[in-house]
């Protein structure tokens, strides 16, 4: 994949933070993550890219934008498989809580798998613990093997999970063997990203979430140098039918990262919508400006770039025309006709980009 897409990703995902922003603490999931939807959207038009969506908003009957086989882009680039979820974390921007994110991946086409809309055991690892803990260990061998790896004692290793009663006893075995938790109200993402980042101060995330997420983790994780091991969870036959329809032979397998996202180059973009461990949330500023807090890495080079870029409100387009969108009396409506919002968003004369490479 051309490098230069790298950036031009990260911009879809900046729009979709800044359209979904204005929802934050007002309760409404629902609107917060439609902004998003539409203002991705439309951005993906000025991407010079054939792209399909493999993990998407739902099936086409299900989501009328950014659907499950949508094609994508401006057809005049590499052919590609495209993850999204223009907004991670709804319920976090409706509560004004933490750790909400704009995600997208794109790989080579093929590569990306097609993940069912279920959940998915999963263990997320960073650098240092790479190949010396498996998911199909009961969780207490698993800390025992991550502290040895890491020279630390049990009681001082930090384990990230949501806090779900799904995970009750799970958390319970975290108490019973000593390790500090740190509970996450939602974002599977960005928790699953958190050890590979030592400054978040997390060594495992554990626990299930969606299993499309575990997908998109595996796209940062493989740029980040970390691992992401992960299990399907059919809760019935029809779900289990449903992997078998979306090619996945044996539901019950360990997903490698491989399995995830192939093994060829991937480029992971995103963009906060609220603060996190990783990402500031888009703040508003003087004279109809906003700013956003980005992440763009590519697993070829293993390069992480991290874009503050400084947006001027009145020059977008996009959201202007997501505004007049969400304002019509009927919501169903206004998302049916996937039309071009913007025939080509410019860029140049909106946004300063003070991008730091590390």
């Amino acid at each position: 994949m051309e490098r230069e897409l790298a950036l031009e990703i990260v911009r879809v995902t900046e729009l979709a933070a800044l359209a979904s922003a204005p929802w934050m603490g007002r309760g409404d999931k629902n609107s917060a993550d439609e902004a998003a939807t539409l203002a991705m959207r439309a951005m993906f038009d000025s991407v010079s890219i054939r792209g399909t969506v493999v993990i998407g908003e739902g099936e086409m009957d299900e989501a009328p934008m950014l659907y499950i086989g949508e094609e994508v882009g401006n057809a005049e680039g590499p052919e590609v498989d495209v993850a999204v979820d223009p907004l991670e974390g709804t319920e976090i921007v409706a509560k004004g809580l933490n750790n909400a994110l704009s995600v997208i991946a794109v790989a080579g086409k093929g590569n990306l798998l097609h993940a069912p809309d279920m959940y998915m055991e999963k263990l997320a690892v960073g650098p240092a613990l790479v190949g010396k803990v498996s998911i199909e260990d009961p969780v207490e061998v698993t800390l025992e093997k991550a502290a040895a790896a890491l020279n630390k004692n049990i009681s001082d290793l930090t384990v990230m999970i949501l806090d779900r009663v799904r995970h009750e006893s799970t958390i319970k075995t975290l108490r019973k063997v000593g390790v500090r938790i740190k509970f996450l109200s939602d974002g599977d993402v960005a928790g699953a990203m958190a050890p590979a980042f030592p400054e978040a101060g997390i060594d495992l995330y554990v626990g299930s979430g969606g299993a499309p997420e575990g997908v998109l983790a595996a796209a940062a994780l493989s740029c980040l140098g970390g691992e992401i091991q992960g299990r399907l969870m059919p809760a019935n036959a029809d779900e289990f039918q449903r992997c078998l329809q979306m090619g996945i032979d044996n539901p019950y397998k360990v997903l490698t990262m491989e399995d995830m996202i192939g093994t060829e180059d991937v480029i992971f973009a995103a963009t906060g919508v609220t603060p996190g461990e990783i990402l500031g949330g888009v703040r508003y500023l003087a004279d109809d400006r906003a700013e956003t807090d980005s992440i763009v890495m590519r697993a070829k080079t293993k390069t992480i770039r991290f874009i503050r870029s400084v947006h001027f409100l009145p020059n977008k387009e996009v959201l202007h025309k997501v505004r007049e969108l969400q304002a019509t009396p009927e919501p169903s409506d206004r998302i049916q006709s996937p039309a071009k919002i913007v025939e080509q968003a410019e860029f140049s004369q909106s946004s300063v980009d003070y991008g730091v490479t590390t």
